[in-house]
């Protein structure tokens, strides 16, 4: 095997309120913080320059929207630039009029813009109304080349689903990249509360192990109202972690507070463990005509 291939990370996990500028600002502390830490790549949350509006139904949200490139990636061009960092961050895209997408624009070291990915499933669940605002996303499931290598960006509930995962490992990601925002919601009862955050830190870290991959996720932190007052609001339960390609946790934030994990990761490790677990070459792609269907009756 050749030397090893370090690429020291960073992921920031921070609790979001209306102003959109202090958000900014915060998501920007965190991602100088990374860097002034050794990070040559950081990932931000869902959604990160405000609250997670999607609890409720409202036109008026739209005025939230920006389009990419726009005022926000100027902004943290410029700080990719500064710091020589690749940062990859999640916005509320306009389109045009009457179209809009949730979409992480990937920004490179020397400012530009890298590429995007459109979040291609788009959830429709009590608390999380995404289908009113989000158009599916069109690009598909393209990995972003960068200076720091090729990145598998997937954005919150393209989570669940193991085919968008290998996917990006089979278009030649080197790494997954999860920028979500999900919580605990006070109507359920504790014990499901910690399955829910269980299951969610599981599939990812089978994704890892799938694919033979690492994974960056970056969820946020804190408590924010139901506009609508319907319900009591979500708790997101923060919980940002990296792992390697055998899904092994290598840092975790707190469910409760703000925080930046910077993490090394072994870039050579996904082919040591190829060659030991090498499902790719397994596959029976002969046999999968079936995963194309909605159900099999």
């Amino acid at each position: 095997m050749a030397d090893k291939k370090i690429l020291p990370v960073g992921v920031v996990q921070q609790s979001c309120g209306k102003d959109r500028d202090e958000n900014l600002k915060n998501s920007m502390k965190g991602i100088r913080d990374a860097a002034q830490n050794g990070a040559k790549l950081v990932l931000l949350q869902e959604l990160h320059t405000g609250p997670y509006f999607c609890q409720t139904e409202d036109v008026d949200t739209f005025d939230l929207a920006e389009p990419i490139p726009g005022p926000s990636t100027k902004q943290l061009g410029a700080l990719a630039k500064e710091f020589g960092v690749v940062i990859v961050a999640s916005l509320f895209e306009r389109r045009t009029a009457g179209l809009y997408h949730n979409t992480a624009a990937i920004l490179e070291t020397d400012g530009s813009l890298a590429g995007i990915y459109r979040k291609m499933h788009i959830p429709d669940d009590p608390g999380y109304y995404e289908k009113f605002y989000f158009t599916p996303g069109d690009l598909g499931f393209h990995p972003i080349q960068t200076s720091v290598g090729r990145l598998g960006v997937l954005v919150c509930w393209d989570q669940w689903y193991p085919e968008a995962a290998r996917l990006m490992a089979l278009a030649g990601a080197e790494l997954l990249l999860y920028p979500t925002a999900i919580g605990w919601s006070d109507a359920d009862a504790t014990d499901e509360q910690a399955r829910q955050r269980g299951a969610w830190i599981t599939i990812q870290r089978a994704h890892a192990v799938a694919n033979g991959l690492p994974v960056l996720v970056a969820n946020r932190v804190g408590t924010e109202p139901d506009p609508s007052g319907a319900t009591s609001g979500i708790h997101f339960w923060g919980s940002s972690f990296a792992c390697g390609p055998q899904g092994e946790i290598l840092a975790q934030a707190s469910t409760d507070a703000p925080e930046v994990l910077n993490v090394e990761l072994d870039m050579t490790r996904s082919e040591t463990v190829r060659r030991i677990w090498p499902y790719l070459r397994d596959r029976r792609i002969d046999a999968y005509d079936d995963l194309l269907k909605r159900f099999r009756d």
